[in-house]
């Protein structure tokens, strides 16, 4: 029994130094663990720059997009008013061809008698 309790009494004290330096923790870093993390850390800071530049482009493309959307929009409503014009303007052109046909053709005339010739006089 004796042993029992002194084989508790070391494992709780081993589990306290452990816990005591697990909640302190370890202030040794070896310089090729520090190398490592500083290179990690100088990538990540690289990687967000890049990503935060990344996101101004999509901004910007983004903003590029809508404004051409925009005015192909506006460029295709502009088409159709036009088209709607050019066949509006066909049309009276058609009709003025028409009418200036009509003007320019010539009447028939109805057949008329040719002037009876006089006699000669003696």
């Amino acid at each position: 029994m004796m042993y029992m309790q002194g084989a508790r009494a070391v494992g709780l004290t081993g589990l306290a130094v452990m816990l005591l330096i697990g909640v302190s923790g370890c202030d040794y870093w070896p310089p090729a663990l520090q190398a490592q993390i500083e290179q990690a850390k100088a990538e990540t800071d690289a990687v967000k720059a890049e990503k935060a530049a990344m996101e101004k482009q999509v901004a910007a493309l983004t903003e590029e997009k809508t404004a051409l959307v925009a005015k192909i929009e506006e460029t295709t409503r502009l088409l159709k008013t036009r088209a709607d014009q050019v066949a509006s303007l066909e049309q009276s052109l058609a009709a003025e061809r028409e009418k200036a046909s009509k003007l320019t053709a010539p009447k028939t005339k109805a057949p008329t008698k040719a002037p009876a010739k006089r006699g000669k006089k003696k």
